[in-house]
């Protein structure tokens, strides 16, 4: 399966596809400043709770380049706490910052030119990782799926989302690869269209085929029979198995209940948050109302009305018939099984090898 390349590392520049463009045009951005790549995650032009982990990751890595070094471990904090504001609900955010914050720390002794070097290659390893998350994962997900059928999907969680295939869409992609006879609704996710800009998109290069439908329509083609399974993605699950993703996705699940129909959350174990006891300590980012009151610039509501805008919403564990992680599909009760598929992450490939690197006053052996 071929991976949009959403996020990527290039000459010790971060690049990525700004998907506020998409469908319409592709384009790919060059950032040379962390600062950028902040502004970058704020205004979506990256998204998806994985990429944005990658992304982060990558952006400290940039940004350790120009520290100097007589305040580097100063500095760097200063830097994780400013990706860290970018936004508050996509628990891979916090996640890749404490994995590169870490590093920091436990090397403290060392030059900080090999810090350097050790937090570029930690960034390529989260986006390694999590592209071979995504495919463990997707194959778990696909055993799930109807030999036959249409899936509903909601907003995005495809290869745009993420450093890989994607969750959502690569477990449709994975069963479809291995024969199975699917179609895909996609929910048009307003006020961002994110299903009908970057869903569509993506399944449309993929020849899978795709129905565009408003949020107000899943009802209806659940009641006619016509939806089999719901996969959805995830910005943040907690120990118990509320699910946060993007606003909507708890109507959709309610709706899938109460017509009998699976639903399914794709949670890279990089997105479990074991520390968030319930979803209702899960931090809730409302974005510009301006999102919801203006299409392309025009007004679409009143001059004066009020409007909300929360970017996510809580679905309650009872209403999840799995989460499919790359370590396998955790059930109900979600407390034990979240807490047996979520492994302590191992130090990776890179860090190991520059273990070898002298430390300071320390001579090769």
């Amino acid at each position: 399966m071929k991976r949009v390349r959403t996020v990527e590392w290039k000459r010790d520049r971060v690049v990525m596809l700004d998907q506020r463009l998409l469908p319409n045009r592709e384009v790919y951005r060059l950032y040379k400043d962390p600062e950028d790549v902040i502004r970058a995650i704020k205004e979506l032009v990256v998204r998806g709770a994985p990429a944005i982990g990658v992304a982060a990751a990558m952006g400290l890595a940039l940004g350790a380049r120009s520290l100097p070094e007589d305040r580097f471990a100063k500095d760097f904090e200063r830097l994780c706490r400013a990706f860290a504001a970018a936004r508050p609900t996509a628990v891979n955010l916090f996640w890749a910052i404490e994995r590169m914050r870490r590093l920091v720390r436990e090397n403290a002794d060392r030059s900080v030119e090999t810090i350097r070097t050790m937090l570029e290659r930690e960034a390529l390893a989260i986006h390694r990782e999590d592209i071979e998350a995504n495919r463990r994962l997707s194959e778990y997900g696909a055993a799930l799926l109807p030999d036959r059928g249409s899936v509903l999907t909601h907003c995005n969680a495809g290869g745009l989302a993420t450093g890989g295939i994607g969750t959502a869409l690569g477990v449709i992609l994975a069963a479809r690869e291995s024969g199975k006879k699917l179609s895909v609704f996609a929910d048009e996710t307003r006020p961002v269209l994110q299903g009908a800009r970057l869903t569509a998109w993506e399944l449309r290069k993929a020849r899978v085929p795709v129905t565009v439908i408003t949020d107000n329509m899943a009802g209806h083609f659940m009641q006619r029979g016509e939806i089999s399974a719901v996969v959805v993605g995830t910005d943040r699950t907690a120990a118990n198995g509320d699910v946060a993703n993007k606003i909507g996705t708890y109507t959709v699940a309610v709706l899938a209940a109460r017509h009998g129909i699976p639903f399914y959350v794709a949670a890279p174990t990089s997105s479990i948050d074991l520390a968030c006891p319930t979803g209702a300590k899960i931090p809730i980012e409302e974005r510009d109302p301006t999102e919801v009151s203006q299409f392309n610039g025009r007004p679409t509501v009143p001059s004066g009305v009020k409007v909300a805008n929360p970017a996510f919403d809580v679905t309650p564990a009872e209403l999840v018939t799995a989460i499919i992680t790359e370590n396998g599909v955790a059930k109900a009760p979600y407390k034990k099984s979240l807490a047996r598929v979520v492994k302590p992450s191992n130090a990776s490939p890179e860090r190991t090898r520059i273990a070898a690197t002298p430390r300071r006053g320390q001579r090769a052996q």
